[in-house]
């Protein structure tokens, strides 16, 4: 039995992804967009905008060409997004590592992706150096001061200083990577993961279709941007949809809760842990949570005792949605009406998207209530996974289904 979303297609623009996303920036220029948590640091949407043209004006100078990669090691902070976007602007492709890598785990990144140039915070730059020696990367960028050493590191406010005069590049959404985020898959060592303009550009309208979000909304950026959950809903959804996502760049409770209350943030994105906590934890009645609307869970199962738990704790929503990288977010989410939210149930398939389930021996077709292998195709999935087809081949097959790896069942209504 084949799985479809109850919503109707909805058209995807055959644009590049920076140009998409930062479609409204000179409408609202003046707009606060990202705030770092701890020190009150804001960047307009505006200012990310033309930053990020500078950021690409700057690459280019040094030789950033069209198909080459820029890798980011950092923790969430503002400037992400500058230094996210402006390589994608002249159709560079970023790679995004956990900022808690090893050198030996970043080295392997940059190798495998060949990147030239890496950016930093000073606190990692060792572990960033350590790592790149000996690879391809040419330069290395700090957010803030750079180091007293010369030589070591630059300033990432030097790719800021010039006009924003980037070179105009000719980008073809299909077939031109956007993003490169590395993921274990369904299995094995991490694996780069090959996200187009176009697929990026399509989860985005297919999320956008489903959720019940404005230009009101105010998020916490507590999931990491390296992964594609927190850089995709966190980071680029208030800079595509407007709103607001203050930025953290480490979980920490108790500064949790006082930004949620400082800046009355409405939706939160979570993972069952933090969702946990603010269940559980006693710390949390000493905060004025009344802001928050709803608490989307993802990246793991959310239990529904623990969604219902949560949920009449807070007085809010909570839902769960399911994806992975490989389908540049999501591929399910959960409806934000009280009536239509099903406890334990990741939600409808997407819409633009089919789901299936299949016998896990036999790859057999299943039907309602039956356990196997989920199975998911539309214009959101991978292109492939980078330099290793045979990964692809196992992973996406003939028809275009993604096998996650994932066991689960569809009911009589889809959920």
């Amino acid at each position: 039995m084949i799985f479809r979303s109850p919503h109707a297609d909805v058209a995807i623009p055959d644009v590049s992804y920076s140009s998409f996303i930062l479609r409204h920036a000179r409408e609202r220029a003046d707009q606060p967009v990202l705030i770092d948590g701890p020190s009150g640091r804001t960047l307009t949407i505006g200012q990310v905008a033309a930053g990020a043209r500078r950021v690409a004006a700057g690459f280019a100078r040094r030789g950033l060409a069209k198909g080459d990669v820029v890798a980011i090691y950092s923790p969430n902070l503002p400037e992400y997004a500058l230094a996210f976007h402006g390589p994608i602007t002249i159709g560079a492709i970023v790679t995004t590592a956990n900022p808690l890598y090893t050198p030996d785990e970043l080295r392997f990144q940059l190798n495998d992706t060949g990147a030239k140039y890496l950016v930093t915070i000073p606190l990692f730059l060792d572990k960033a150096r350590e790592a790149a020696r000996g690879t391809s990367v040419r330069e290395i960028f700090v957010f803030g001061e750079a180091p007293p050493e010369t030589n070591v590191a630059t300033p990432f406010a030097a790719l800021l200083a010039n006009d924003g005069d980037a070179p105009a590049v000719s980008i073809d959404p299909d077939n031109d990577l956007a993003a490169l985020p590395y993921s274990s898959g369904t299995s094995g060592r991490p694996k780069g993961v090959m996200l187009t303009h176009r697929n990026l550009v399509a989860v985005t309208c297919q999320v956008e279709a489903q959720a019940n979000i404005d230009e009101t909304w105010r998020t916490l950026g507590i999931l990491p941007f390296f992964h594609i959950y927190g850089q995709a809903v966190l980071m680029n959804f208030p800079l595509y949809l407007g709103g607001l996502c203050v930025t953290m760049p480490r979980f920490d409770l108790a500064e949790c809760l006082k930004l949620v209350q400082q800046y009355r943030l409405t939706h939160l994105y979570l993972v069952p842990p933090i969702v946990l906590a603010l269940a559980k934890h006693p710390l949390v009645d000493q905060f004025d949570l009344s802001s928050v609307k709803l608490i989307g869970s993802g990246a793991a199962p959310l239990d529904e005792n623990l969604q219902r738990a949560c949920a009449d704790r807070l007085k809010c929503l909570v839902t769960q949605g399911y994806g992975m990288t490989e389908t540049s977010l999501a591929c399910h989410t959960t409806p934000q009406d009280p009536a239509k939210i099903r406890s334990g149930s990741v939600g409808l398939t997407l819409t633009n998207m089919e789901s299936k389930v299949v016998d896990v021996a036999t790859g057999a077709e299943l039907g309602v209530g039956e356990r196997g292998e989920i199975c998911v195709r539309g214009p959101n999935i991978m292109r492939g996974y980078w330099n290793d087809p045979e990964a692809t081949a196992r992973t996406i097959d003939p028809e275009g289904w993604l096998h996650t790896g994932d066991v689960g069942y569809g009911d009589a209504d889809g959920y």
